[in-house]
């Protein structure tokens, strides 16, 4: 049924909590509370489980057809975050939740950080891990890095890892650890702290990245010290693969890359199962906490499901940004719960630091808040907004101009905000379909009618997510008072940006000068260059939107064979 675009609210609704009273040029106006320890137990072991690139219709209790038995349970004994928030893409989602600040606060607001760009986590930002070990943690990282590794002082045992194993680009086989970064520059990526991981090539990185969890845990001593694991998979990124044994329960979906995909997701299930089997096993479970979260919207070309949402990984529609995420523990003060609260990625680090005993107050200019009480006693979130971001590098919308933002914001610039029930968005916001599940034969007729979206180029949008969830009413210019507030909040947020760091390319970085392997290439005494912004190149451009046409060109054909009928 549709939704109207102001379902659920109402301007006096807006006015009797204040939204459209606030000063939007001012800061944040929910101050962050110094943390403080949970009275009455000991400091938690920490879990954190991440999964790359996971959709929002890609787990059991969102999509029956997807088998997640054990991600099902974790969830529905804990409590389900149904209103969570993740960036569109991996370096950034993994940046706000290592330092707790938004992109624009950290110079990492374009992009990803690319294999041979001498960039990484600025070195004067105190990281989520570090502050646990000054709260007296065991620090572990498995899985996934991509948070930069030209110098060795940017990797993990450096930024509060005691220990680390997995690899450090963004993609890798999931057999070899093979990496590419273009045609020609690949190199095996798999990292022992500090070393090269030799010798693992045929194991499937899930099962080694579980494994090492569970020798972790065998090895500790759950009473001695509390402990914080973060597993980071590199499931289900690109490319698709898992053991057959995986994929043959779903044999009956028609679309293979789908097929793949679920496959994958149902390893990642049993891997969650048997880490929590060692945390009972080992005595960690009672004095844990559990937490689980994509790193950013799925990927429907390759296998991934936003349904119903708009969009996709890359964007920052709802299907970009809105992210599968849930708590389970036995400290839960009330289990068995949906919230509905709105969170954010980099509400983890102070939440995390106040549940470990440490003290937020230590770390200035955080743009996370504590949500502990709000998880585990389902009180008011303290969070009104978010800035989704604002990157001043991406291609500028054509039709976007400061005459079109009122004079307060340039909307050929792209960016997004969230405050209160109100989104908005500026500039080239990303591919902006409803893209069904791609189930050839068998997805209902009417969900075709959805794919397909036109509408006359424009460069701001506002929607009701709260009354429109799915993002399917622009009401932007029904309500330019809204427009205007919201583009003063991105022009606040502007002001307190740090420069875009987005180096250039360093050809020292080619695995075939550093023994086949990805690692740090640049000596640690060696200035930085991050005021060099890597070169647009138009040949590229070009390439890429041919690239896409032809791709876009072929599902079109694809689906018009299936279902010539409906166009």
């Amino acid at each position: 049924m549709a939704l109207s675009p102001l379902t659920g609210l109402s301007v006096m609704s807006l006015l009797s909590v204040g939204y459209l009273s606030w000063d939007w040029t001012s800061p944040n106006q929910v101050e962050n509370e110094p943390g403080a320890a949970v009275p009455g137990h000991r400091a938690p072991h920490i879990i954190f489980i991440m999964t790359d690139d996971l959709g929002f219709n890609d787990i059991g209790y969102h999509n029956p057809d997807i088998r997640t038995p054990t991600l099902d349970k974790l969830a529905a004994e804990g409590v389900k975050l149904e209103n969570y928030y993740v960036q569109p893409i991996c370096t950034p989602s993994r940046s706000q939740l290592l330092t707790g600040r938004y992109q624009i606060h950290t110079g990492l607001q374009h992009s990803i950080i690319r294999p041979r760009q001498p960039n990484c986590l600025p070195f004067d930002l105190v990281t989520l891990p570090q502050r646990l070990q000054e709260a007296g943690y065991s620090t572990h990282m498995v899985g996934k890095w991509h948070l930069g590794f030209y110098k060795r002082d940017c990797v993990p045992t450096r930024r509060g890892f005691h220990t680390y194993f997995g690899s450090l680009t963004g993609s890798v086989d999931y057999y070899t650890y093979d990496s590419c970064d273009g045609p020609g520059m690949c190199g095996y990526d798999l990292h022992e702290g500090e070393a090269v991981a030799w010798g693992h090539r045929g194991k499937y990185s899930t099962h080694l990245y579980t494994r090492r969890v569970r020798k972790i845990l065998a090895s500790h001593d759950p009473s001695a010290r509390p402990l914080f694991i973060f597993l980071s998979f590199q499931a289900v990124h690109t490319p698709l693969q898992s053991p057959k044994e995986y994929i043959y329960p779903y044999r009956g979906m028609g679309n293979v890359l789908r097929r793949k995909y679920a496959g994958m997701v149902s390893a990642v299930d049993e891997a969650v199962r048997n880490v929590t089997y060692a945390l009972r096993k080992y005595g960690y479970y009672r004095n844990s906490v559990i937490i689980f979260s994509t790193d950013n919207g799925g990927q429907p070309l390759f296998g991934g499901s936003n349904w119903p949402l708009r969009g996709r990984k890359g964007t920052y529609w709802e299907g970009g940004v809105r992210g599968v995420g849930f708590v389970h523990s036995p400290l839960l003060r009330q289990r068995r719960k949906v919230s509905k609260a709105l969170v954010h990625i980099t509400d983890w680090y102070p939440t995390l630091v106040g549940l470990a005993g440490g003290n937020v107050s230590w770390t200035q200019g955080l743009d996370g808040y504590n949500m502990w009480e709000t998880i585990s006693e389902g009180k008011e979130s303290p969070r009104l907004e978010i800035l989704h971001n604002i990157d001043p590098l991406y291609v500028q919308a054509r039709h976007g101009s400061l005459r079109a933002g009122f004079g307060i914001w340039n909307t050929a610039v792209q960016a997004s905000v969230r405050v209160g029930d109100w989104k908005l968005l500026t500039g080239e916001p990303g591919y902006g379909d409803w893209t069904p599940p791609q189930m050839l034969g068998n997805f209902p007729g009417g969900w075709w009618d959805l794919e397909r979206h036109t509408e006359p180029r424009k460069s701001v949008w506002l929607f009701n997510v709260s009354g429109d969830p799915y993002e399917r009413y622009d009401v932007a210019e029904k309500r330019p008072d809204v427009v205007k507030q919201l583009l003063a909040r991105l022009a606040f947020y502007n002001r307190t940006a740090v420069p875009v760091r987005y180096p250039a390319e360093d050809p020292r970085a080619d695995p075939s000068l550093n023994g086949g392997a990805w690692r740090p290439w640049a000596g640690d005494e060696e200035a930085d260059c991050w005021n060099r912004v890597y070169p647009r190149r138009n040949k590229d451009k070009k390439d890429k939107k041919k690239k896409f046409s032809k791709m876009r060109s072929f599902f079109r054909k694809l689906n018009t064979r299936m279902m010539s009928n409906r166009i």
